[in-house]
Order: structure tokens, then C-alpha cells, then sequence
């Protein structure tokens, strides 16, 4: 008996002392993509394809030769990146393999080997890299899995700033966010979440159902709709050169801005084929409750505008008005007029440029709704089209300039949550 207690406490403790030793010193975790992720301007991630051609950026951080070898052996994913710098170029990551010498301006950052363009952006890398780094939470780590597990995206508001140039004010809801990216015959689907600040800890909510409007027509360059212009006038009125002079000059003070935040809208961009306008913009606002304050703004507008030498011209109804803005040549530069939508509210229709169609789609309510999420943004536009004139920031990925449509929604994670989740698809082919 007292051989067989001897072997049971023998038999426990060679089983008790491994495990204690496995919970003390866990198995090393992957941390190399967590670490670049918080240097990253931007990051995208690839899965490998040994049996296609090297990649131009492969060719250039490695040279042709090493390029060919280490490209044979991938087996899982490779990253690119640019830093928060905003200087060095692309860096080339991929996994560490026992035995492969670094290239010239590669370093090892746990278990990826990076390779920067040149030894001054390698030292830029490494310099940050020793600073102390915070664990990623939230959204980031969201995005840092997608980033280890499929093809997909990461931007910081740098990244954003880069990419989106002036329009970035704009995008103020979308500062950091991932998109998962995924090839679906000639058109390639998005899915991922963004928020408007950094670092945001707020919990995914329920995924969004994916929302495929149809494609834009010719006629049209860009359409956005929405629940309120909030979104869209956050990043230009937290500047005071934007705000000072709309108060001061047309009247436009923080009752206004109350009123125009929590209108729901439609924002067009229409293609002009003659006159010195390439396109004309269009702001259209449902309306509803008393119409008094919006008119009163109107009117207000009308002073300043004669002001820069603009004539205005009135007609429609008292009920529908309308007002062309003119040159003192004749030609209509902008306006506003009422219209009525087949659901019988009032919409408020404002014009850059010649003086929209009358067909100009009024019925159709731009808010967008999900249960439980609240209203929800939709964006669509011809890229190529856009790009054509100029009006595409070059900065963009070259397969977003080249596409003949692309497709974004926007639904709140929680009502009034700063995380949006986001689905989309980008048509590939050509126009």
C-alpha cells in the first residue's frame, strides 16, 4: 500500500511540475506584426503565392536574386507599411527563417525580418521600435488579427491624411479602421470596422448585414448619403478658418450649425459636359418641422453673395421657391430650391454649378437603417471616372483609381458609438 501511495505522488508530481512550468513560462506569441502595427501609417497584408511572379517591392528591398529565393519559401503571409514618420518609403515584412542571412538593410523584429529602402529609414524603424510599446486593445487588435489571418488593410489618421489629401476633413468618423479584402469574380469584397480616433476600446456590436446598392449611373461621379451632415462637418468646422468666416461673413453661427449637423442629406457630384465647370455639386436636405430658421438662413446668404457681385434670380411658388445665383455675364453659378419628395416632405436642394435637372431624384430617403443600429451612412462613386478629372486623390492604391465603381457603408456599431462597421465592394473591371 505504501509502495502504491509512493507511486500515485510520483506519477502527480511528474505531471504537475511540466504544466506548472508551461503556465510560468508560456510558449512565445507571434509579436512582431503587433509591434509594427503601432509604427504604421499604413499596413496591408498578403498571402503568400510562391508560384507567382516576385513582387516589385521584393525585387527592390532584396535585390533579384534573394528576392527569388526568399519569395519560393513563403508559406503564410507577407506585410507592407509605411511609417508614421511619413518619410522612408514602403518596408517589406515577412517571416523569419532559421538560417536566412538579413538583407543589407533588413532588421529582426521577433519573428518577421523588415526591410526598409534605405539604412536611414532602417534606423527610423529601429529607433522607434525601442521606445516602450502598449499592448494592443480593442479596435487595433481586431485589426491585428485580420492582418495575421487574411488579405487585408490598417490605417492610422497619417495613413488616412495620406491617402484621402483634401478630402481627409471629411472622413472624420473613419480615422483608424481595417478593411478584410476578398476577391469575388471581377468585383473584390470589403468588410471591416473603423473609428474616429485612435485606439478606441469600444466592442465590435453585432456585424453589419452587407449592403450592395446599385452601381452609380454615368450621370453621376459620387453620391453619399446619410443621417446628418455631423460626420462630414466635424473635421471642417474644428478649424478655426472655416468657422470664423462663416459666422462673421454669411451668418452662420452655432444655431445654424446645430440645425445643418442633425439634417439627414444626400451629397452629389454630377459630371458637366461643356462650360467652365467640370462637375456640378449638389447638397440635398430633408427638411422636416418648420421651415422658418432654414429660410431665415437662406436670406441671410444674400447680402454677401450680391456682395461678391452675384445676382439672384427668384422664382417657383412661396411654398417650392427657387433662387439661381448669376454671373454679370448671365451664367448660373449656384442656388437653392425647394422641392417635394413622393413621400410628401419638404427637401431643401443647394447647387454649385449650373442648375441641377429637375429629375434630380428627390423621392428617395437618403437614410439608410438597420434595427437596433441606427441610421447609416452609404457612399458611392465612379473612381475612374473621378480620376479622370482630377478629382481622385492620387495618393489612392492604383486598383481603387482604376475601378469603375466602389461601394462603402457605414452602420454605427451601437447608436451614437464612435465605431462604425463598414462592407463595400470595388469593381475591378474595366469601364
Amino acid at each position: 500500500m505504501t509502495r502504491l501511495r509512493w507511486t500515485l505522488t510520483l506519477t502527480f508530481l511528474l505531471l504537475l511540475l511540466p504544466a506548472g512550468l508551461l503556465l510560468r513560462s508560456p510558449r512565445p506569441r507571434a509579436e512582431g506584426l503587433e509591434r509594427l502595427i503601432g509604427q504604421a501609417a499604413l499596413l496591408q497584408s498578403f498571402p503568400a503565392a510562391p508560384e507567382r511572379p516576385v513582387p516589385a517591392l521584393w525585387s527592390q528591398r532584396l535585390g533579384a536574386a534573394q528576392a527569388r529565393r526568399v519569395w519560393r519559401q513563403q508559406r503564410r503571409f507577407w506585410w507592407q507599411f509605411w511609417g508614421r514618420d511619413g518619410d522612408g518609403g514602403a518596408y517589406l515584412a515577412y517571416q523569419f527563417q532559421a538560417g536566412s542571412p538579413l538583407p543589407s538593410h533588413g532588421i529582426r523584429v521577433d519573428d518577421l525580418v523588415v526591410v526598409a529602402a534605405d539604412p536611414l529609414a532602417k534606423r527610423l524603424l529601429q529607433d522607434q521600435l525601442k521606445l516602450a510599446q502598449r499592448q494592443r486593445r480593442g479596435l487595433e487588435q481586431r485589426c491585428l488579427q485580420r492582418l495575421q489571418q487574411e488579405q487585408a488593410v490598417f490605417w492610422a489618421p497619417l495613413g488616412l491624411g495620406v491617402m484621402a489629401g483634401p478630402a481627409a476633413p471629411l472622413l472624420q468618423r473613419f480615422q483608424e479602421g481595417c478593411l478584410s479584402l476578398e476577391l469575388e469574380g471581377a468585383n473584390l469584397g470589403l468588410a471591416g470596422e473603423a473609428a474616429a480616433a485612435s485606439g478606441l476600446l469600444a466592442a465590435p456590436g453585432r456585424a453589419a448585414t452587407p449592403v450592395v446598392p446599385p452601381p452609380l449611373p454615368s450621370g453621376l461621379l459620387l453620391e453619399w448619403r446619410g443621417p446628418g451632415l455631423e460626420g462630414l462637418l466635424q473635421g471642417l468646422l474644428s478649424r478655426q478658418l472655416i468657422r470664423e468666416p462663416l459666422s462673421a461673413r454669411y451668418g452662420i453661427g452655432d444655431a445654424q450649425i446645430t440645425m445643418l449637423r442633425r439634417v439627414p442629406f444626400v451629397l452629389r457630384l454630377r459630371p458637366l459636359a461643356q462650360g467652365p465647370f467640370q462637375t456640378g455639386l449638389e447638397l440635398q436636405l430633408v427638411v422636416s418641422g418648420d421651415r422658418r430658421p432654414w429660410n431665415q438662413m437662406l436670406a441671410g446668404l444674400v447680402e454677401p453673395l450680391e456682395t461678391q457681385g452675384l445676382e439672384a434670380t427668384q422664382s417657383g411658388s412661396k411654398a417650392l421657391a427657387a433662387t439661381l445665383w448669376r454671373q454679370q455675364d448671365g451664367r448660373v453659378v449656384g442656388g437653392w430650391r425647394w422641392v417635394l419628395a413622393g413621400s410628401g416632405s419638404t427637401h431643401l436642394l443647394l447647387f454649385l454649378g449650373p442648375e441641377p435637372p429637375a429629375a434630380t431624384p428627390a423621392a428617395a430617403t437618403p437614410v439608410l437603417s438597420q434595427p437596433g443600429l441606427g441610421a447609416s451612412m452609404q457612399l458611392r462613386l465612379r473612381p475612374a471616372a473621378l480620376a479622370e478629372r482630377g478629382l481622385l486623390p492620387p495618393e489612392l492604391p492604383k486598383p481603387v483609381q482604376l475601378a469603375s465603381q466602389l461601394s462603402l457603408t457605414a452602420v454605427p456599431a451601437a447608436p451614437g458609438s464612435a465605431l462604425s462597421q463598414l462592407t463595400g465592394r470595388l469593381q475591378l473591371q474595366s469601364r
